[in-house]
């Protein structure tokens, strides 16, 4: 079990990161982060080896469905970051567990102490950091050794069909292919476990008649986005 003993944060709230998701927050969007998400959330938290008694951080929490769903494991304290007060707000709202606390802060600047965290989990989130490499040696700082950070994007390199999200948004997106999330993780320190990709099988895929709709001229291509690329997970360990 681990004792979390806060440190000064340093926390300086990217301000287009602050006004991107509060303002998504204040329109609700936030609601629909779990069933957006969960199709492949729920198979990577799965995976993750938590235990009683632990504590683990959700980085870029959003709603904190993830970590709400780590909590009913019998952690002993879940922590979900964000950058967006309004994200934070709306997640404090939506959780009734004492087990679970939600932060306002950068991912680059964690408000823990050295080798206090079991596990970290980050769904959909990571290449919103404005300096990843940073996010994960800070990571590592924090992450007992042994600990896990198991980090899942669905915009990678290889996932051609996410490339125009990066148009939608005005927060500078970090595009990695698989072998940049290794390389990355290794240099911050962490062991890599495993690097795979979790298909979303709960999508409903039309059949090749009703194509071409709206983001796919072929059922090929939905096929290929969902059950072929689907959401990147890369696991690293802490040394």
């Amino acid at each position: 079990m681990s004792d979390v003993v806060f440190t000064d944060p340093r926390i300086g709230v990217s301000m287009s990161v602050r006004e991107e998701f509060d303002e998504w927050a204040t329109r609700g969007k936030d609601r629909g982060m779990a069933d957006r998400h969960w199709h492949t959330a729920k198979h990577v938290l799965a995976r993750m080896p938590v235990e009683d008694g632990d504590v683990v951080l959700d980085l870029g929490t959003g709603s904190g469905y993830a970590v709400r769903a780590l909590a009913d494991r019998g952690i002993e304290r879940g922590y979900g970051i964000d950058g967006s007060p309004e994200m934070v707000h709306n997640a404090r709202s939506y959780t009734e567990s004492d087990d679970v606390a939600y932060l306002v802060g950068d991912f680059e600047y964690l408000p823990f102490e050295a080798d206090s965290v079991d596990h970290a989990f980050s769904m959909e989130a990571f290449y919103y950091a404005a300096d990843p490499h940073a996010a994960l040696s800070e990571l590592a700082r924090v992450l007992q050794p042994g600990g896990t950070f198991y980090c899942a994007v669905d915009y990678y390199e290889e996932n051609v069909y996410t490339h125009e999200w990066q148009s939608g948004i005005d927060i500078e997106m970090t595009l990695w292919d698989r072998a940049e999330y290794r390389q990355a993780f290794r240099e911050a320190g962490f062991y890599v476990a495993e690097q795979d990709t979790v298909p979303d099988r709960e999508v409903e895929i039309p059949p090749p008649e009703d194509f071409p709709i709206e983001g796919f001229e072929s059922r090929e291509e939905m096929v290929e986005r969902y059950r072929t690329f689907g959401t990147l997970l890369t696991v690293g360990v802490a040394p």
